[in-house]
């Protein structure tokens, strides 16, 4: 493990696979910051999604081990299919893998969650 890398290269894979997996079913973009993130975590998480290339796109998720922080910004564009209620079930989800020490199996959880409930829905075509 790299200094300061809370993650293996088996889990930092695990998590970038799901997290590629979550993007392609809900068409978002989901983005995880692990660290410290001050005396503010919901003012650092919506400064850091709002540096995201597309936020109104976008989903992130902190987590301040440290401070016992977790966050979940949500993009404008997510709120139209990700209700704040299923956010709150996500963040509790998470929270249960963390209290029993498994950080990345909470975050797959979470991002799984998120994704499921943040994809669009189907669209019927008119038949020929």
């Amino acid at each position: 493990m790299a200094a300061g890398d809370p993650f293996s290269s088996a889990e930092r894979f695990a998590l970038d696979e799901t997290i590629r997996k979550a993007e392609q079913l809900c068409r978002a973009e989901i983005s995880v910051f692990v660290g410290t993130s001050g005396s503010e975590p919901r003012a650092f998480a919506t400064s850091l999604h709002n540096s995201l290339v597309a936020p109104a796109r976008s989903i992130l998720i902190l987590v301040d081990p440290t401070a016992r922080a977790l966050e979940v910004v949500t993009g404008g564009y997510v709120r139209r299919t990700l209700s704040d209620p299923e956010v709150e079930l996500a963040i509790l989800a998470m929270q249960t893998d963390f209290a029993t020490g498994d950080l990345v199996g909470g975050l797959r959880r979470g991002i799984a969650f998120l994704a499921e409930h943040a994809r669009p829905p189907e669209m019927l075509h008119a038949g020929d």
